[in-house]
């Protein structure tokens, strides 16, 4: 890992204006929203208050602009991020390739037109400092981004008991050695739920160390441009992304995110992974718990109704079905008519009781003769 700009970085420099002039013939002009990737990813945060349920932050990462990115098409994605109405947006760095000067008046513009709630958030990626992380930072600024790089920005919201809150961190470079963690753990308050940003995804084995961190968001390896079609991952991995070079891990009791980002390095060709615009929605275990016991409850109610309805019917039931002097009635009329039923079958009684003698006389003479004719 170096401070230094990469090698050859005037030969680079060459070679995405070149490329621009290429990709100007071949690739459409047009934006078009069909070419992306709208992921949405549910994080629960432990001891995360009521009102921060629900909580959205919009993602982007990797913009490189002025090479797979233009202008127009950076214009295309605010507007998508600003139709989530997101109450904040993390942006995890590399916001040029190796150009700065020539889409530096287009990157300000374009990132002054996001539309939030509450605040927009960032932190320097390695291509920033090679750009000039000073210009970098002072175009953000211009934008109304917060540059939260070795910092805490927090957020606070009227709650049921008080006042809660949601902190977000973020870490300058890890492969330019720019990280200070130790930083940040001195100004991020005690209490409340933490979310950390960080261009590199394998510093999450050190954020999640710290045991104070419930989710980080990063970007830098471009999901490797090139996803392995049934595995969703990818076999291109560069230094500080080849543990986590894409989509969602669990280190630790960290969630770890990591975004295929908007753009590209050096080639701007993407196979099987779309550029990304990554929403994430925050839960409260306390509101989720209420929403399953109501679930729970409705349908509880449901069968109850159903089973009482069905299976024992009402005294209202019985009578919109049943006239209960017409069954008095019918019960009556069966009760008198017991004793003339017994008269008769007593007469039929005495009846076959006179016919026996005669059917034994006629027995006994049909053995006799059965006897006679052996």
């Amino acid at each position: 890992m170096s401070n230094e700009k990469p090698f050859g970085l005037v030969a680079r420099q060459k070679i995405q204006k070149g490329m621009t002039i290429t990709r100007e013939k071949i690739i459409p002009m047009e934006f078009d929203e069909s070419r992306y990737d709208i992921v949405e990813v549910n994080v629960e945060i432990k001891d995360l208050d009521p009102v921060f349920h629900d909580y959205k932050i919009v993602n982007l990462s990797d913009l490189h602009l002025g090479q797979w990115l233009t202008p127009e098409y950076l214009e295309g994605v605010i507007d998508i991020v600003n139709r989530q109405e997101p109450d904040m947006v993390a942006l995890t760095g590399d916001y040029v390739s190796y150009v700065l000067e020539d889409v530096a008046e287009d990157l300000e513009r374009c990132l002054s037109m996001i539309e939030v709630k509450d605040a927009s958030l960032a932190v320097l990626g390695n291509h920033d400092h090679w750009n000039g992380a000073d210009e970098i930072r002072q175009i953000l600024k211009n934008a109304g981004i917060i540059d939260v790089s070795n910092d805490v920005y927090s957020i606070s919201k009227d709650g049921e008991k008080g006042v809660a809150y949601l902190h977000i961190a973020g870490v300058d470079s890890m492969k330019l050695n720019k990280e200070d963690i130790d930083a940040v753990m001195l100004k991020i308050p005690e209490h409340g739920p933490a979310i950390m940003l960080a261009h590199e995804p394998d510093f999450a084995d050190i954020a999640a160390t710290t045991g104070r961190f419930a989710l980080q968001i990063s970007g830098h390896s471009h999901g490797g441009q090139f996803i392995i079609p049934g595995l969703n991952t990818t076999i291109l991995r560069s230094a500080c992304s080849r543990k986590y070079p894409v989509g969602e891990y669990q280190v630790g009791d960290m969630v770890q995110y990591t975004s295929k980002g908007l753009g590209t390095n050096v080639f701007w060709l993407r196979i099987n992974c779309a550029p990304e615009i990554t929403i994430f929605k925050l839960k409260s275990p306390e509101v989720e718990e209420k929403i399953g016991n109501e679930e729970i409850k409705n349908i509880n109610q449901t069968l109850s109704v159903s089973h009482s309805k069905k299976m024992f019917p009402t005294r209202d039931d019985v009578d919109n079905f049943l006239n209960i002097d017409d069954i008095s009635e019918f019960i009556e009329s069966k009760r008198k008519r017991i004793p003339v039923y017994m008269e008769n079958k007593t007469d039929n009684i005495k009846e076959n009781i006179n016919e026996i003698p005669k059917i034994i006389e006629n027995k006994t003479e049909e053995i006799k003769n059965n006897l006679k004719f052996n």
